[in-house]
């Protein structure tokens, strides 16, 4: 073995630095493993390709190897697709975005378990996953004392390192040195009865303490790596994504007048992707000003607007950077000390906290019915595609909710405004604001009538419009005494069985 890396300074462990060869040699089939890993951030960059590897020998053998998986969040093609590969997972949770590991999801090779992001660390400690056998854990540096310094992503990782039997840690000397004290591990969570109130009142509050604790009798082995996170390349906004920000802006504007927002609004929560990005540019090049974040992931757009003294601070469970904005934010790291904290998702997720601080959720969706029911998670009712994250626990708590996604998909194929849902991750009484690029529908307050008559006028594609209105009123005019949700149920899903069979949604 070559010289011990200074980030690991703990005489006691610095004896147990191994390869990850030897390293996933401690897990066995059967094994149920809890890996580092949240939104490409902070996985492991070693162990599971090894693991990979020792799946493919075992298989070439004639021999049964699978594990089951449990994350944070997504992962990478290092973890969720080399195991995936190697038909090494049998169970997965609670979310995942890798192609490889959908198609063995979809094909039902892959059992998956699509859990509120906030309910995977408690619903392990409840037993209801069964015993953890071993942790894989993926840190910046482990001090002279045995506490380890987290990296990009703080995720489930506190509780896989308490409840698993034998651990596993990768130190990574890609992460910023610099990480030590951005990081708030609360380590207060209780089991019914004992539950108390979480004590958090403001984004930035420290509830808990910077480092995670092992026990050292638990280290089976240390692997040192020097390898950077998944960190996809950013899309700049497209004019589809800019409508979209606009109109959730220009309805934050519009809720300011009313007396129902303050100047500087709630804190943000906003999931992944182009319009999350765009909604930040909007709000960069707004009057808006103080703003704070309360989320679970940091992207391109809110660096830049703690850059630009727009947002003040933020608070979440990880990052989820372009390459290009984690190279500065590595090299600029001490600047944003005590702007951003990164803590547990039970925390970063938590209902009671996001009702408190009256959190303003955006969210994505891949359709929404006329009457406000949101599928967020599969395509055509069948096939899984990423998983709910974190949308739940936001959408449901949140003082404000927004459902973003364009009117149309596939040239216009597809309508993501459709007479039902052909999945339902979020149901009606959940939905407060579904916005596209046509416009926005804020159904709060609505019946179901009157919901579905403002989504068709504002959100649906013009293409579609007469379509869905057709199906609205002839499932008024049909059940007399069934207008409060009125539905044709021979006709519910057609649209997604024509597409079925002829690639597009229109009979």
């Amino acid at each position: 073995m070559s010289a011990v890396s200074s980030r690991i300074t703990c005489p006691t462990l610095a004896t147990k630095v191994t390869t990850a060869a030897e390293a996933a040699r401690w897990i066995h089939d059967g094994d149920r493993v809890g890996m580092s890993g949240f939104t490409g951030a902070g996985y492991p960059k070693a162990v599971p390709a090894a693991l990979a590897e020792r799946a493919k020998d075992a298989h070439a053998r004639g021999e049964d190897f699978g594990i089951d998986l449990w994350t944070g969040a997504s992962t990478a093609p290092e973890l969720d697709g080399v195991l995936a590969e190697a038909r090494a997972v049998r169970r997965r949770l609670p979310f995942q975005s890798d192609p490889t590991m959908r198609e063995a999801i979809n094909t039902g090779e892959t059992d998956y378990i699509d859990t509120h992001l906030s309910h995977s660390a408690q619903q392990a400690w409840f037993g209801f996953y069964g015993k953890l056998n071993v942790a894989v854990i993926e840190v910046a540096a482990i001090l002279p004392n045995g506490l380890l310094i987290p990296g990009s992503s703080v995720g489930n990782n506190k509780t896989w390192l308490q409840l698993a039997d034998k651990v596993i840690l990768e130190v990574n000397d890609w992460h910023p040195r610099a990480y030590e004290g951005f990081h708030d591990i609360y380590y207060g969570t209780k089991l019914p009865p004992e539950r108390r109130p979480l004590q958090l009142t403001d984004p930035l509050q420290r509830i808990g303490d910077p480092y995670l604790r092992v026990d050292p009798e638990k280290v089976v082995a240390v692997v040192e790596t020097d390898a950077p996170d998944r960190n996809l390349p950013f899309k700049p906004a497209d004019e589809q994504s800019k409508a979209m920000a606009s109109h959730v802006v220009d309805f934050l504007r519009y809720e300011i007048e009313q007396g129902r927002l303050p100047k500087n609004l709630l804190p943000l929560q906003s999931g992944i992707g182009n319009v999350a990005n765009a909604v930040m540019a909007e709000l960069a090049h707004s009057e808006f000003e103080d703003l704070l974040a309360y989320t679970e992931v940091i992207q391109d757009g809110m660096l830049d607007l703690i850059d630009t003294g727009k947002l003040t601070a933020v608070s979440a469970t990880s990052f989820s950077l372009s390459a290009e904005r984690a190279e500065q934010f590595n090299a600029r790291a001490g600047e944003y000390k005590g702007r951003i904290l990164l803590r547990t998702q039970e925390v970063s997720n938590h209902p009671e906290a996001i009702r408190r601080l009256g959190v303003i959720s955006i969210n994505g969706m891949v359709e929404a019915d006329i009457y406000g029911n949101v599928n967020s998670t599969h395509v055509m009712g069948s096939s899984i595609i990423n998983g709910i994250g974190g949308s739940g626990d936001f959408a449901r708590n949140a003082y404000l909710n927004f459902f973003v996604s364009g009117s149309m998909a596939k040239a216009g194929a597809i309508s993501s405004i459709v007479p039902f849902a052909s999945h339902i991750d979020h149901t009606e009484h959940d939905t407060q604001i579904l916005v596209t690029e046509r416009g926005l529908a804020d159904l709060r307050g609505l019946s179901p009538a009157a919901r579905a008559r403002r989504i068709i006028r504002n959100c649906a594609h013009p293409d579609y419009q007469d379509l869905l209105q057709d199906y609205f009123d002839r499932a008024v005019a049909q059940n007399q005494r069934g207008r409060h949700t009125p539905h044709l149920l021979g006709e519910a899903l057609s649209w997604h069985e024509n597409y079925q069979r002829t690639g597009r949604m229109k009979p």
